[in-house]
């Protein structure tokens, strides 16, 4: 469980930036935006090669990252003050 946190925490801001250009490029109704960006960490946490865990493990590390990347948006933009 450790090295699966490890990893989330290493590419959520990976995710974060690439949901950002999904974003930019295809107008995403809003409302999809954290399944996108679980989707875009999956893929991620799978290309993730340079850790010594399965690929179950860093699937899952895919999906934290890229939940966690919504929440790290988020609370960039409430702190800016952009509701």
């Amino acid at each position: 469980m450790v090295e699966i946190l490890a990893v989330a925490t290493v590419i959520a801001p990976v995710t974060a930036g690439a949901v950002q250009a999904v974003k930019s490029a295809t107008g995403i109704n809003k409302r999809y935006i954290p399944v996108m960006a679980m989707a875009v960490g999956i893929g991620l946490g799978a290309a993730a090669f340079f850790v010594d865990i399965g690929l179950g493990e860093r699937i899952w590390a895919g999906g934290i990252s890229g939940l966690a990347s919504v929440g790290l948006f988020e609370l960039g933009k409430n702190s800016k003050g952009d509701n």
